[in-house]
């Protein structure tokens, strides 16, 4: 076996090992979900009372993660590879498909329309 063979192989098999150890958990997916609502919610409807909108933000950032928790969580389906995950989520009658490889997530499908559907049902 030559010089540079080896040497592809041993940093395929880093890059490998290096992607098994950062695929995000189920606990990861959440946060995400977490963050992408809360940025959601601080783009809402602007024609919505200074005030209204506020309470609105204030009880959703002190109840987000049991929010996350009660819908998110038992409607999502992670297909882990091993170096990657793919989550499968159905929220607001939408499906959103997420991919998490080395440690951060790749929207692939719906979380656009799901967040659109949560500022409308938050206002």
């Amino acid at each position: 076996m030559s010089l540079l063979r080896l040497s592809l192989l041993v940093l395929t098999l880093s890059l490998c090992v290096g992607l098994a150890l950062s695929n995000p958990a189920m606990d990861d997916y959440l946060a995400f979900v977490e963050t992408e609502l809360g940025k959601a919610m601080d783009r809402s409807d602007r024609s919505r009372p200074d005030r209204e909108r506020d309470m609105v933000r204030s009880i959703f950032r002190s109840h987000s993660r049991e929010l996350v928790e009660s819908l998110v969580r038992p409607r999502t389906v992670r297909r882990n590879w091993g170096l990657a995950s793919l989550y499968d989520t159905t929220l607001f009658d939408t499906r959103v498909v997420v991919l998490g490889i080395g440690g951060r997530f790749i929207s692939v499908k719906g979380v656009d329309e799901a967040v659109l559907r949560l500022g409308r049902m938050a206002f």
